[in-house]
């Protein structure tokens, strides 16, 4: 088997999927990326076993085949290797031969049969919606999402399917980010959970523009297609936990402060905080917002005073800095919405503004003042 294939190509469809790869894996197999030539279409996949990511590029050759090649190797040879053709040589043993302009490269690849077969696409509904839209919305729910491998249920985005709109939520029991468009609608009323890292990897591959994208799932796996890119990776077993009896129905008292102002507060006040809880406390009084943070083991203190608009009764409630500050990212407006009750109830916050067909709904659960 033999083909020819530009190196800047090749690289950058490898790169598309290499985030798969993990570093230590328990098959030597799963280290490889499985060539396979079909019609003059080269076919690249790279598995862990949960997630199987395939991208494909036109190449030059005459006949068929496959191969599998080991992933680090590659990828470090080509990084270092100038734009030119590279001429593949595989023989019968799986040597591959890799020719440039002015150099030749040995490697020794694998048996294309023991690489893991993927999941077929049995019994799936489809649906589709924007590449931008859904890259916005990993992006705005996909910081919320637990790294606690004891509830593997908040360990993933939430699909939530309705035929008016798709939401996507995310939780690890601090905090909770709900996303609506309804430029995406289902067939029918249906949910899935999606891991964490194929999320991931799927918002670097995805492109940011209005292509239309193919999703499909069935019980087991989701199936995303754009392009040259497809992606299949095992759904998260497991109930979601009842996410909208936490989100309080009536929270009375509306606070908007420009969103990088407070940022950046925060951002200053909370190195003065413990760094266990990175408690700030918000002291809201009329027009003016007051931030404190303080690590009493060290006898650290931070304090700052910013405008704000305010309708309410005047509030003292603390929240986990770290956590506003991630949640703020999420919101595009130059000023937010926080809608709060008392300081043991969780507070909103919204952008003040939301672009048509989507919506998107953030809560922070408070600490407790330590008075």
């Amino acid at each position: 088997m033999k083909f020819i294939v530009s190196s800047s190509s090749l690289l950058k469809h490898l790169q598309q999927i290499s985030g798969v790869i993990n570093a230590n894996t328990v098959l030597p197999i799963l280290e490889d990326f499985l060539f396979e030539i079909e019609d003059k279409k080269l076919s690249i996949v790279a598995t862990d076993l949960e997630t199987v990511m395939r991208v494909q590029t036109d190449v030059e050759s005459k006949a068929n085949g496959k191969v599998c090649i080991p992933a680090k190797i590659l990828l470090d040879s080509l990084k270092n290797i100038a734009d030119q053709p590279l001429t593949f040589t595989i023989d019968k043993n799986f040597t591959v031969e890799i020719t440039s302009d002015n150099g030749k490269y040995k490697v020794m690849g694998e048996n294309p049969d023991n690489f893991p077969k993927e999941p077929t696409a049995d019994d799936t509904t489809a649906f589709t919606m924007s590449s931008s839209g859904l890259v916005t919305a990993i992006n705005k729910t996909l910081f919320a999402v637990s790294n606690d491998d004891l509830r593997p249920a908040m360990t993933g985005v939430f699909f939530e399917l309705q035929k008016e709109g798709v939401q996507f939520v995310a939780t690890d029991a601090h905090r909770l980010v709900r996303y609506k468009r309804t430029d995406a609608k289902a067939t029918k009323a249906d949910s899935f959970i999606v891991p964490k890292k194929p999320l991931n990897l799927l918002k670097n591959a995805l492109p940011d523009n209005e292509d239309e994208i193919n999703i499909a799932y069935n019980s087991n796996h989701l199936f995303v297609s754009h392009g040259e890119v497809q992606m299949i990776c095992r759904l998260i077993d497991a109930r979601f936990p009842d996410y909208k009896v936490v989100i309080p129905q009536d929270n009375p008292y509306k606070l908007i402060v420009n969103k990088n102002d407070f940022q950046n507060a925060l951002r200053r006040v909370s190195v003065f905080s413990n760094k266990s809880t990175n408690q700030v406390a918000l002291t809201i009084n009329g027009s003016e917002l007051q931030l404190a943070a303080q690590d009493v083991d060290f006898s650290f203190e931070g304090n700052e005073r910013m405008n704000c608009q305010y309708d309410g009764t005047d509030l003292q409630i603390a929240f986990n800095a770290k956590f506003l500050i991630e949640m703020l990212n999420a919101a595009d407006t130059p000023d937010i919405k926080i809608e709060l009750s008392t300081p043991t109830k969780a507070g909103i916050i919204k952008p003040t503004e939301q672009a048509e067909g989507e919506d998107l709904l953030m809560l922070v659960m408070p600490l407790m003042l330590n008075n």
